[in-house]
């Protein structure tokens, strides 16, 4: 039978938050879900104990696994798990539960309400940040302040890797990106995100951008100087495309 939601985990380089209990927080929250749900959880050619680690994790939890890519970045991980996915609905959701499994409470109501992509934000009233230094919190203000200006207005957050979607949307919407988001030396966000919720807007989809609670976890394994300009080159590349038209057959 078809679950009702699918639940996309990008891993890369975990071992640290595995050790903090991320997963056991993933898990303790699914036996109390009151949906039917599979669990895909796809690793992204980690270089330390990760997929040791969650093989034996997840050896005796029923509709979870364990997808082994190469490195390529999220964009390409979470790509495989979309389209791996049966699910009704699919939602992201970090490795780290900066933004806890729980809050999917908090969005699952919009769908009811007719929207096909509910976005959890830390930027909309009502949303919890917690431990981010200043500097983050200001880089990211200015990111989504940029994002707004040149490809996305209305929307507040982007970056919030906590996004929900109804199943054939997110689906069709990978296959329609046009921006290179691999990465094969280093960890890398990137800004998938704006290129496809830019492509959603275009398309006419609803979309509800919801308040969540977040964590900041101190990470060593991204630049937070150097991918912001890159994902800031990504969101002129979008509009830079929109105005070409390259988007337009894709609508």
């Amino acid at each position: 039978m078809k679950p009702f939601l699918s639940i996309i985990i990008p891993a890369y380089n975990e071992e640290e938050n595995f050790h903090k209990g991320s997963l056991r927080k993933v898990s303790s929250y699914l036996k109390k879900a009151s949906f039917s749900f599979e669990l895909i959880i796809i690793d992204d050619g980690s270089q330390d104990k990760t997929v040791q680690l969650i093989k034996g994790f997840i050896k005796d939890r029923k509709n979870w696994q364990l997808i082994e890519n190469p490195h390529q970045g999220k964009a390409e991980t979470i790509k495989t798990g979309v389209y791996q996915a049966k699910g009704r609905y699919i939602l992201f959701t970090d490795f780290d539960q900066a933004t806890p499994l729980a809050e999917v409470e908090k969005l699952l109501p919009f769908l009811k309400r007719g929207f096909d992509i509910v976005v959890g934000s830390r930027e909309v009233k009502g949303a919890k940040r917690e431990e981010e230094p200043f500097y983050r919190h200001l880089m990211g203000k200015v990111f989504n302040l940029i994002v707004q200006l040149i490809a996305l207005p209305g929307v507040h957050d982007t970056q919030c890797g906590f996004k929900l979607f109804k199943a054939k949307i997110i689906k069709d919407l990978f296959s329609r990106l046009k921006i290179e988001h691999k990465e094969t030396k280093r960890a890398f966000t990137g800004a998938f995100d704006v290129e496809i919720l830019f492509l959603a807007q275009k398309k006419g989809y609803k979309i509800a951008e919801v308040p969540v609670s977040w964590k900041h976890f101190q990470t060593t394994r991204i630049n937070p100087i150097k991918d912001s300009l890159r994902m800031f080159v990504d969101v002129l590349r979008v509009r830079f495309y929109d105005l070409l038209g390259r988007y337009e057959k894709e609508i």
